[in-house]
């Protein structure tokens, strides 16, 4: 049986759960594993989103952190997860301006797209600083997990010179970057304006964002919580034996990202004082709301911005899960953050996950849990989005990025005792 050792310490782990649960916590977290992931002939691993044929640098890098515990002790987890990491990095140094791929040059995907790349790889070409974070993020908890300095290989840093080169080369967008990307033949999702340049921004050190991490086009050009992951991973990179060229670049962007976000990532708000802004553009335009996905703001203390007792954050925290934040709501089976990608009123579940994540009140994180475990429809998954009123008309079935997040959620409350 493969993944003997990591089926065995689950079946340990849930046995105490109650029955429910138990089946619930199982199934998400076998689900990426079980549903999604593809060993591929050359080695490495390709893993479906879920309901979409594609893989997603962002999702499939989430997608097996309830896996890295047990990436030292069992070698079928090692296998797969080096297995992504190393797809991953190939992809990026395809095409970093990317955020979904094929598992085979052929050519499925959105080719109706205008944009400055026809590659048959290409499932999407949507610029998103965080499809390039993600990555290094799994590398990161990898190597916490293992210790294993095989990983940085000529792969690593033939994929991190794209990876910096592409956010300095995006620090001055209109001056410096090819890109651009829109698809006229379906207005009803909305791309980058300008013929596929984007709104005019001006300079503020931040690297310059096509699309949130919910695939929707940003209003301003300067995404803030993903600028913030990108420092996340900056600061990490930085704390290795770099090469001096790739270490002094990684020390600049960060030191440019840090003082663009302080000149202009916040604002001052008249009800929670001062508080981080989602997008601002460098010439005045300023977005103040929070989106579901991750990176958002109600997530920093999870990806390692800063402490969940940041003053700065514990503000923007109160705006985020208020009627104030415009993609907030409240109805009878939950309250949570929902996102323009959605239905008006539909909360995600991977918001209601992240606000118990990055809590520290008991009553509120078990508040969450019962949000979570009185929306799933009746089907013992977890689902992009739900009507606050009737959790029974909900999007996507199957979204492997949401089932790894319950499953890491419940680890979460049974080490702190809650359940």
């Amino acid at each position: 049986m493969k993944y003997k050792i990591m089926r065995q310490k689950i079946s340990e782990f849930s046995s105490s759960l109650e029955p429910r649960l138990k089946k619930m916590f199982e199934t998400c977290f076998y689900s990426s594993l079980d549903t999604a992931a593809k060993p591929m002939e050359d080695g490495t691993t390709f893993m479906l989103t879920g309901d979409i044929p594609a893989m997603w640098l962002r999702d499939s890098a989430v997608q097996v952190m309830g896996y890295l515990p047990y990436a030292k002790l069992d070698d079928d987890v090692n296998v797969l997860i080096r297995g992504l990491i190393k797809r991953q990095l190939n992809y990026i140094i395809l095409d970093p301006y990317a955020n979904a791929f094929n598992a085979e040059p052929n050519n499925q995907g959105h080719k109706d797209d205008i944009t400055d790349s026809d590659n048959p790889w290409i499932w999407e070409r949507k610029f998103e600083i965080d499809s390039l974070c993600y990555p290094l993020w799994l590398i990161e908890k990898y190597y916490e997990e293992t210790k294993d300095e095989s990983i940085f290989d000529d792969l690593f840093y033939k994929a991190l010179e794209v990876i910096i080169q592409t956010f300095e080369t995006e620090q001055y967008h209109f001056e410096k970057s090819k890109y651009f990307h829109y698809r006229p033949k379906y207005p009803q999702f909305p791309t980058l304006n300008n013929e596929g340049k984007g709104n005019p921004v001006g300079y503020t050190g931040l690297i310059w964002n096509g699309y949130r991490p919910s695939d929707d086009v940003c209003e301003y050009g300067y995404l803030v919580p993903s600028n913030m992951f990108a420092s996340v991973i900056l600061r990490w990179l930085i704390s290795l034996k770099l090469p001096k060229d790739l270490k002094s670049r990684s020390e600049k962007l960060l030191s440019d990202i840090e003082q663009g976000i302080e000149k202009f990532g916040t604002v001052e708000h008249p009800k929670y004082g001062k508080i981080y802004a989602y997008e601002v553009d460098g010439l005045g335009g300023v977005n103040i709301m929070d989106d579901a996905n991750v990176p958002s703001l109600l997530s920093l203390p999870y990806l390692g911005y800063c402490e969940k007792n940041d003053t700065l954050y514990q503000n923007t925290r109160k705006f985020i899960l208020s009627k104030d934040n415009p993609y907030y709501y409240e109805g009878k089976f939950g309250k949570g953050v929902g996102s323009p990608h959605t239905p008006k009123d539909y909360i995600w579940h991977i918001a209601v996950i992240m606000q118990l994540l990055t809590s520290d009140s008991k009553q509120e994180k078990l508040a969450c849990f019962d949000i979570l475990m009185n929306t799933d429809a009746g089907l013992g998954v977890m689902h992009e989005s739900f009507n606050k009123d009737n959790p029974h008309e909900f999007t996507r079935e199957w979204f492997c990025w949401a089932n790894t997040l319950f499953a890491i959620a419940i680890v979460d409350l049974k080490q702190g005792k809650l359940i």
